[in-house]
Formats: structure tokens, sequence, C-alpha cells
């Protein structure tokens, strides 16, 4: 970048910061999850949200609502979860009404993968705002995050 060319607009330094933010969690997450229990902080986020579905009508969530709470697109989001099937965390079966849908469920060992790895992601996600927040370009960013609802729907 030359002294002659245009500073980027606000718009775009917001974005930055907020990648930036984003790379620094997740970089986080990632040592934290793998180094500890095995998973990437993708493989965990999708075993949580898959965790969070339900039973009966309207219960399970679509490989597109799936895709779109873990940030992957839908083909990614299929790969994920035969890895994780299988590493036996995630079993699929076809619906009982529609044939052409596919369920995904968390495994016994994926439930209890998730439970023993769920306070080391939360602790991991704290120290990673905290040491961002330290930062002047991210510290409104991490006051953001921390002031967003505590209920926020991840698949809808």
């Amino acid at each position: 970048m030359t002294a002659t060319d245009p500073a980027p607009s606000a718009l775009a330094q917001g974005w930055y910061a907020l990648s930036l933010l984003h790379g620094k969690i997740e970089t986080h997450l990632e040592r934290v999850l793998g180094t500890d229990h095995g998973l990437s902080a993708r493989e965990y986020s999708l075993l949580d949200v898959l965790s969070r579905q339900h039973n009966g009508d309207g219960g399970h969530l679509q490989m597109k609502q799936v895709a779109d709470a873990v940030v992957l697109s839908q083909s990614a989001t299929t790969r994920l979860v035969t890895r994780l099937e299988d590493r036996g965390l995630l079993s699929r079966y076809l619906c009982p009404t529609d044939r052409r849908g596919i369920y995904t469920n968390v495994t016994d060992a994926g439930m209890e993968l998730l439970e023993v790895a769920r306070p080391a992601h939360d602790t991991a996600l704290r120290a990673a705002l905290a040491e961002a927040a330290r930062d002047a370009r991210l510290e409104p960013l991490v006051r953001a995050v921390q002031s967003l609802p505590t209920r926020v729907v991840v698949a809808a």
C-alpha cells in the first residue's frame, strides 16, 4: 500500500476487525479442543448443534439448517457428518415419514465427548475473548459479542 492508496472504508475496517476476532477465537478453540478432546472447532460446533435438536415433529434439523448453523456449505457439512459418523460420534437414519430425508443424531459416545468438551470450549472461548479485549481494535466487538442475548437461535 502506498501513501496515495485510499484507506479502507469504515465498513471494510469493521469487517477486517470482525474477521480478525473470529480468527483469533477459532485458533484458540482449535488448539484447546484438538489437544484436549481430539475435536476441531467445527466438529464441536456440529455436535453441539445436533445435540440440541429434539425428537418429534420438526425436531430434526435439515442438512441446510445444520450447514447454516455451523457456517459451512452443505457438501462440507455432509463430509463433516461422515467423518464424525466414521468415528462413532454421529449416526444417520432415514426419516420414517419421508424416505428421501435423512436424520443425523449424536450417538451416546458423541454426547459423552460433547459433555466432557463443553466446559473446555466455554473456558477457551472466555479466554480468547478476554485476550482479544486487550486489543483496542477488537475490544468494541468483544463487548458487542458479550452483550448479545443469551438465547440466540442458531438454526431456524
